[in-house]
């Protein structure tokens, strides 16, 4: 090879130049991940004109780049956040179905968090909210890359409080003085209070719902004036409540169930726009916000549910069953997705990029200026190049795990080639009306062409042209995936159960309370409420 002209190589220093600048420009850029709860794709107004609620997550898009074919990595909660943080599917990492209350394990030690991979970078790093990747010994979050934690360890379904909001149906509150009441119904937890963790310290138990989403912004406001002063440039992932059940109680409550749920849509609407103000306020201009929904709405929930917009997966509702969370429909794992950088991102910008929670990782690491983790390979893709305006490619092809619909957890059920999406199982998981659809397999798959379908109601006639010109493409696309994670280094989760790991405050109180109720000590300001509890790992 001969020796490049002077002028090439100013024309190649100025292409790297400006594809590194977005990092070298500003130095490490701060990053905050916020991660919705059981929202729908509909629950943005952005997205959705019938929502009135979200005038901050609206401003966020008008000011930045909205995505709207983006997709979880699985629809169900453990899956979906294990997958954010390490950039890799269930069936890599381990995590195919969610974390119990007594759980032994969690997200494998073995994995690598994107929380740990910016420490070493030089991040401040804070996990605010909820974890569900494990809590027990090492795999508390405290343990897995962050600096600062200040969350519930699971979903708060997963234990009773004091005053338990709104689920359908309802749960009663924890017992109080005397044995646990026993209560019939499987799905409320009454015999262990909800903890509240500063790092490894429970701070409350139970925790008080109608104030978790202040105490949430304050933490996190505290944690970015914190970072801010250090210095350092930080990551802070702030993994919300809302809008899973169950829902908060405002004040005054609605009239309706409906208004419910829309109260609590703008309380989350308005925690995020707090959030970006704070940002804003401590660097301007060096912070990217990435907003983005865990799974779709848990439509058993009714009108506690959110919306689906237009994603309604109408071949499985005509056999019966929900096609939103846990899920292979679109209404399971299509997430509303936000992206702010001022000066960095375009605003005003509308993305048909497909897209996932598993780009989050390669992408903020790319940003950092870092290598990613050596020795495994990643399902997501660094997608700087598509936050910037760049491009507007995404996945030439992306996966789709069982959730708990139907099939084995965690195996790849579904996968999307450009606008085609196969099936080679279907099932619905349980509806508002009670119905749950059953489990079908299908070979060769049902294909749904979502450029003409996006309801996802009549999949291609197999005998068609067109399924007989992608089904061979798609085949290969399925065997490819499915050998490349069969040769890959794969994680398998522990998920043994132990009721000595569950967290307790006091196990000689009833619903391990932190302090007897009624007694003076009950009602504590924060400060004494550090100085009362003790570890509990």
């Amino acid at each position: 090879m001969g020796t490049p002209s002077p002028r090439a190589v100013l024309v190649l220093a100025a292409a790297l130049a400006g594809l590194l600048a977005p990092r070298a420009a500003y130095g490490q850029p701060n990053f905050i991940v916020i991660l919705a709860d059981d929202v729908g794709w509909g629950d943005l107004g952005a997205n959705w004109a019938e929502t009135k609620e979200t005038p901050h997550l609206d401003e966020l898009a008008a000011e930045g780049t909205r995505f709207v074919d983006f997709h979880s990595a699985a629809s169900t909660c453990s899956p979906s956040r294990a997958s954010l943080l390490t950039g890799r599917l269930g069936a890599r990492n381990g995590v195919t179905h969610n974390f119990a209350v007594t759980s032994v394990g969690g997200l494998p030690l073995n994995e690598t968090t994107l929380a740990e991979v910016l420490q070493e970078a030089g991040y401040s790093t804070g996990a605010i909210g909820k974890w569900h990747l494990g809590h027990h010994g090492h795999h508390h979050p405290s343990f897995r890359g962050f600096d600062y934690y200040f969350g519930i360890p699971y979903s708060h379904d997963m234990g009773c409080t004091d005053n338990p909001g709104y689920n359908l149906p309802p749960c009663p509150p924890c017992p109080r003085r005397g044995a646990a009441a026993r209560f019939a119904r499987k799905d409320c937890y009454t015999e262990v209070a909800l903890p509240l963790f500063e790092n490894i310290t429970i701070v409350q138990q139970p925790v008080n719902l109608s104030s978790l989403a202040a105490r949430y912004a304050e933490e996190a406001a505290r944690f970015i004036r914190r970072a801010s002063d250090s210095g350092r440039p930080f990551f802070l992932y702030l993994a919300l409540a809302h809008m899973h059940v169950p829902l908060g109680v405002p004040s005054p409550p609605p009239a309706s169930g409906r208004g419910i749920y829309g109260a609590a849509l703008s309380e989350m609407d308005a925690l995020v726009g707090w959030i970006k103000r704070v940002a804003d306020s401590h660097g301007k201009g060096n912070t990217l916000l990435w907003f983005a929904g865990d799974n779709g709405p848990w439509a058993q929930k009714c009108e506690l549910a959110g919306r689906l917009g237009p994603f309604v997966g109408a071949w499985q509702r005509q056999r019966g069953g929900s096609s939103a969370k846990q899920t292979t429909w679109e209404g399971g794992h299509r997430v509303p997705a936000l992206v702010y950088w001022p000066g960095r991102i375009p605003a005003k910008r509308t993305s048909h990029a497909l897209l996932s929670t598993l780009d989050i990782f390669p992408t903020l690491v790319a940003l950092a200026g870092v290598a990613l983790p050596p020795n495994r390979r990643f399902d997501g893709l660094d997608v700087s190049p598509v936050l910037f305006g760049w491009s507007d490619v995404g996945h030439k092809v992306l996966l789709h795990p069982n959730s708990g619909a139907a099939g084995k957890d965690g195996e790849i059920e579904t996968l999307r080639l450009a606008q085609y999406k196969a099936f080679y199982t279907t099932g619905g998981a349980m509806a508002c009306d009670g119905s749950i659809g059953p489990a079908e397999h299908h070979q060769p798959p049902l294909i749904f062409n979502l450029d003409r379908d996006i309801q996802e109601q009549e999949p291609l006639d197999l005998a068609s042209r067109e399924y007989q010109a992608v089904l061979p493409a798609i085949s290969r696309a399925y065997a490819q995936a499915l050998e490349d994670i069969a040769t890959d280094n794969v994680s398998v989760a522990d998920y043994s159960k132990d009721p000595a790991a569950t967290p307790c405050c006091n196990a000689q109180h009833v619903a391990c309370r932190c302090q007897a109720p009624g007694s003076h000590a009950a009602v504590l300001d924060r400060r004494t409420e550090r100085r009362a509890t003790r570890l509990c790992l």
